[in-house]
C-alpha cells in the first residue's frame, strides 16, 4: 500500500523509490469494487449518524458499533477475495453433497462434519481469467473418496491458488517506481520467474528528463585550463558567473536542453579522484559523488576502469590520449667546419680523390717519355727521345732561337695548383698546350662546374633552414635517459596509466617516477610551468588536448611523439543514477560538435 502514502515531497526531489504491490487499483474492475466498498461504508455511517440524531441524548452509544474501513486497500481486497472464495466454495460443496448445519462450540474439540471438504474445495482453485465458477465432477461414490469440485476464480488481488499446506502461491506482484505522476509500473514478480522489468530504455530516459526539470544540481569541478577557469573581470562576480571555460559552456548547453539549474562548487585541493591502495577510500571529486555531496563532477576527467567501478559516467564528450610536452629544440651554434655540411663526407672524399687523380694524370701526360721521339724546334731536332708529348716543352729563352734545353711547366706542384685553381674557379697563369692535357683539363672543368653548382645550392638551403637539436623523440627515448626528468599529475589518470601498464617501457618509466617523488606535480598548470623553467630539464606527461592548448599559446613548448594510449573525457555521476546516465547518452550525442 505504498501508493496510499503521501509522497508529494519525494516526487520532485529525485528520490529513487521502488515498491511492490499486490493490488492494482488502476484496473477498472478493482477500482469499481473499491468505490462500491467506500460508498457502502459512507452509507452505513450516515444511517448511524441519522439514528443518533433521531434518538437524541438518550441513545446508548454502545448499542451500535461504528463501522470503519480496513486500514488499507490491500487488506480490504484480501478480505473481499476471501469472502468471495468462501461463498464459491460453499456453493460448490452444497451442489455436490447435502450440507448439514449443526451447532458447535468454538472452544470445543468437535469439528464440523464438512469442514475438511470445504477446505479442500478452497485449495483446489484454478484461474480461468473471468469472474465465474464452475462445477466439475471428479470422482463418484465409495468409501475413502470425496466428491470434489474445482472452484476457478480471479480476485481483486489477482490469481488465487493455494498449496498443499494452505498457503497462497503462484501470485503476481507489480513492481512500481515513483514518478512525477505517482507510481508507474516497472515490471512484475512471481515465484517461478522472479523479477521481470518491462520498462523500456526510452521510458527510463523520458522519466529522467522529466525528473530534471527545474531541479538544481550541485556540480563539483577542478580548475584546469581551458576546461574551467576563473573569469577575469573588473567587477565583482558571484555564483556561476565567476567561472568560464569549455565545461561551463557544455553545462550551459545541457541545462538549457534538459531544463535544470546547476551550482558550481570547486573541489578542495583541486583533486580529481584517486583510490587509496591500502584503505580503498577515494578522494577528490569521486569522493564527493560517493558521499552524495555532489550530483555531477566535470572537468578534464578521464574515464578509466577504476573510476567506472566506483561511479557512473555519461557518454564521452572528448577523445584524446597521453602525450609528452617538452621545450622546443634550440638552434645549434654553427661549428668551425659548418661549411662542409652541404656535402656528405663520402662526396668530399671522392672530390679529394678526383683532385689528386687529375693532378697526377696531367703530370704524367705532360712529362712522361716515349721511345724514339724528339722535338722539332726552328728547323732543329732536340734530344727529346722517350718523351710522351713534345708540346708541353717550351723554350725558356724566347730570344735564343737555339736553346740548349727546353723546360716543362707541369711539375707536380703546378699540376696540383692548376687543378685547385680550376676547382675554385680562379684559373691559373699557365694552360695546357697538348691535345691530351687539354682534354683532361676540359673534363676536370666540367666536373668542377657541376660540383660547385651543387655545393652552392645546398649551402643556400642549409643556411636558410634552422637546424634544431631535440634530445628526445618518443617515450622510448625518454625512458632510456636520466638527464631529463619527467613526471605527471600525481592524482590523475595519467599516473594511474603508467602504474597499471604492463608494457616494459611504461613500467620502467613508472619505476623511475615512483622512485623520484619530486617529479610529480599538484596540477597540470604546475607541470607546464615546470617544463618552461630554465632551472631544470623536465618533460611533462599529460593529456594531448591540454598539451595542444598550451603549445598553441606558448611557442617555446612542443609536443613530443604521438599518443601513448586512447581515452575519453566524461561527466561523472553518483553510482546508481541510471536516469542521469541515460540523459547523458541520449543528449550529449547532439553536443559532440562542441568538442571538435
Amino acid at each position: 500500500d505504498t501508493h496510499l502514502l503521501d509522497l508529494e515531497d519525494f516526487k520532485y526531489g529525485g528520490s529513487n523509490i521502488t515498491a511492490v504491490r499486490l493490488l492494482d487499483n488502476t484496473k477498472p474492475a478493482v477500482a469499481h469494487i473499491m468505490r462500491e466498498l467506500e460508498a457502502g461504508t459512507a452509507r452505513y455511517n450516515n444511517r448511524e449518524q441519522d439514528y443518533k440524531l433521531r434518538m437524541g441524548p438518550s441513545c446508548d452509544d454502545q448499542t451500535f458499533i461504528p463501522f470503519s474501513p480496513p486500514p488499507s486497500q490491500t487488506e480490504t481486497a484480501l478480505m473481499y477475495d476471501a469472502v468471495h472464495l468462501f461463498v464459491l466454495a460453499i456453493q460448490a460443496l452444497d451442489n455436490s453433497t447435502d450440507v448439514q448445519v449443526s451447532p458447535l462450540v468454538c472452544e470445543g474439540e468437535e469439528a464440523w462434519l464438512h469442514g475438511n471438504s470445504l477446505i479442500n474445495y478452497m485449495k483446489l482453485v484454478r484461474d480461468t481469467g473471468v469472474w465465474s465458477w464452475c462445477v466439475i465432477l471428479v470422482c463418484g461414490t465409495g468409501a475413502g473418496y470425496w466428491c470434489v469440485e474445482l472452484v476457478n476464480m480471479t480476485g481483486l488481488t489477482g490469481h488465487i491458488e493455494f498449496d498443499s499446506l494452505g498457503f497462497r502461491t503462484n501470485f503476481d506482484l507489480d513492481i512500481v517506481e515513483l514518478d512525477l505522476q505517482g507510481f508507474v509500473p516497472a515490471g512484475s514478480w512471481n515465484l517461478l520467474q522472479g523479477a521481470n522489468y518491462t520498462r523500456t530504455f526510452q521510458e527510463v530516459h523520458d522519466q529522467a528528463i522529466r525528473g530534471l526539470k527545474n531541479k538544481t544540481l550541485i556540480v563539483s569541478f577542478a580548475f584546469t585550463d581551458p576546461y574551467i577557469m576563473r573569469k577575469k573581470s573588473a567587477h565583482r562576480l558571484t555564483g556561476n558567473d565567476r567561472f568560464e571555460g569549455f565545461c561551463v559552456s557544455l553545462l550551459d548547453e545541457i541545462s538549457a536542453l534538459l531544463g535544470f539549474n546547476y551550482t558550481l562548487v570547486p573541489i578542495k585541493g583541486n583533486v580529481y579522484g584517486t583510490k587509496d591502495s591500502v584503505t580503498g577510500e577515494w578522494n577528490g571529486m569521486i569522493r564527493e559523488l560517493l558521499t552524495q555531496r555532489a550530483d555531477m563532477a566535470i572537468t578534464d576527467l578521464t574515464i578509466n576502469y577504476e573510476r567506472e567501478q566506483a561511479v557512473d559516467f555519461t557518454m564521452p564528450f572528448m577523445n584524446l590520449g597521453i602525450s609528452i610536452i617538452y621545450k622546443k629544440p634550440q638552434k645549434m651554434a654553427p661549428s668551425l667546419f659548418s661549411f662542409l655540411s652541404p656535402l656528405s663526407v663520402e662526396v668530399w672524399m671522392y672530390m679529394i680523390t678526383a683532385y689528386v687523380g687529375v693532378s697526377m694524370i696531367l703530370y704524367i701526360l705532360a712529362r712522361c717519355v716515349l721511345p724514339l721521339t724528339g722535338v722539332f724546334y726552328h728547323s732543329q731536332v732536340y734530344s727529346t727521345t722517350h718523351r710522351f708529348t713534345p708540346y708541353e716543352w717550351q723554350n725558356p729563352h724566347p730570344c735564343d732561337p737555339e736553346p740548349e734545353s727546353l723546360e716543362n711547366q707541369f711539375t707536380m706542384l703546378n699540376c696540383m695548383w692548376f687543378a685547385i685553381g680550376s676547382l675554385m674557379q680562379q684559373g691559373c697563369d699557365f694552360l695546357p698546350q697538348a691535345v691530351s692535357t687539354r682534354m683532361v683539363a676540359g673534363m676536370w672543368w666540367f666536373f668542377t662546374l657541376i660540383m660547385i653548382s651543387s655545393y652552392t645550392a645546398n649551402l643556400a638551403a642549409f643556411l636558410t633552414v634552422e637546424r634544431m637539436e631535440s634530445p628526445i623523440e618518443s617515450a622510448e627515448d625518454l625512458s632510456k635517459q636520466t638527464k631529463i626528468k619527467y613526471g605527471a599529475y600525481k592524482s590523475g589518470s595519467t599516473a594511474a596509466f603508467f602504474r597499471d601498464s604492463t608494457l616494459p617501457t611504461y613500467q620502467r618509466m613508472w619505476q623511475y617516477m615512483n622512485s623520484t617523488p619530486d617529479v610529480f606535480v599538484n596540477s597540470n598548470a604546475e607541470g607546464f610551468q615546470r617544463v618552461q623553467s630554465e632551472d631544470e630539464l623536465y618533460a611533462f606527461l599529460s593529456e594531448s588536448t591540454s598539451i595542444e592548448y598550451v603549445t598553441e599559446r606558448f611557442c617555446d613548448l612542443v609536443q613530443i611523439g604521438g599518443l601513448l594510449d586512447s581515452k575519453s573525457y566524461g561527466i561523472a555521476l553518483p553510482p546508481g543514477q541510471e536516469g542521469l546516465e541515460t540523459v547523458g547518452i541520449g543528449d550529449l550525442r547532439g553536443l559532440r560538435g562542441l568538442g571538435t
